[in-house]
């Protein structure tokens, strides 16, 4: 992954509310936007043309969607209702609780659900029907952890640290959270080493990392042992804050969910496209 370049192009889907999660499953992408609504917005992955919605039930406050191509689930964390709602593409839903307010999500290769709490400082592992198989708590210096990504090892690659946190980094830890395997950042700045705000994560194939830097306005990629490669999206590229992050690594495509904040409210955001190009 260290000779591969990056081009961005036009943003792949239309403009609008902000967006607060986006995955894909198969020939299509799946769009949430911070609205009035529960709709789940679906484009075509090909032309990136709209072709319908699909409806949440019941939800209240969401802040973030993966999916799982085994079972070609949808799950959406709802920090308000402290829940995970599961969606199947025929738009039967279900919901469990989480019994914290859930920030990102992922999928492990045991098709289990990975949830990120930041408010009681740890990430717990559920089936695909809601039941609770784990429960790791975190070290005392990794605050606020947002979103985790598990690896092939076992050990999982977590991002932690908001606007006003001491410590703002990439960690890669041990499965069962008790051991700091190897980090990226450390105090909050703007150099390449610092991040402010590191809000969401996409692992490639072969264990390189990138970083949506929210207040840098940057998206970083790592190594596999998270040392510093280069920035795949710079400020000049975006609008504002990379929220959320989706890699196409069969298209070698990374969706980058660009949103606006003003006023200390996100008001509106877009989606742009990053080429992978292997030089």
């Amino acid at each position: 992954m260290c000779s591969t370049c990056c081009l961005c192009t036009v943003p792949t889907m239309t403009e609008g509310p902000p967006v607060a999660g986006l995955t894909m499953l198969g020939e299509q992408i799946y769009l949430l936007r911070r609205k009035q609504g529960n709709e789940i917005e679906v484009y075509d992955v090909v032309s990136n043309r709209f072709c319908h919605c699909l409806t949440i039930p019941d939800i209240r406050g969401f802040t973030d969607m993966t999916s799982c191509g085994h079972f070609l689930w949808l799950y959406i964390s709802d920090a308000d209702a402290e829940c995970v709602h599961r969606l199947n593409l025929q738009g039967n839903a279900s919901k469990w609780p989480v019994s914290a307010k859930p920030c990102g999500l992922s999928v492990n290769r045991a098709h289990n659900v990975l949830v990120a709490c930041r408010s009681d400082h740890k990430i717990k592992e559920f089936s695909p029907n809601g039941d609770l198989i784990r429960d790791v708590t975190l070290s005392a210096d990794l605050v606020k952890p947002w979103h985790a990504i598990e690896l092939t090892s076992g050990q999982l690659v977590v991002c932690h640290g908001g606007y006003s946190d001491p410590v703002s980094r990439v960690c890669m830890i041990s499965a069962e959270g008790s051991k700091t395997v190897c980090t990226h950042g450390g105090q909050p700045g703007t150099d390449t080493y610092q991040y402010m705000f590191p809000a969401h994560l996409a692992v490639d194939s072969d264990g390189s990392v990138f970083v949506a830097d929210v207040k840098n306005r940057r998206v970083t990629l790592l190594s596999p042992r998270l040392h510093y490669i280069r920035q795949v999206v710079s400020r000049d590229q975006l609008q504002s804050g990379p929220g959320r992050l989706c890699l196409d690594a069969q298209r070698r495509r990374l969706y980058v969910a660009d949103n606006i904040r003003e006023g200390g409210q996100y008001t509106e955001g877009r989606v742009v496209v990053v080429t992978l190009v292997s030089v």
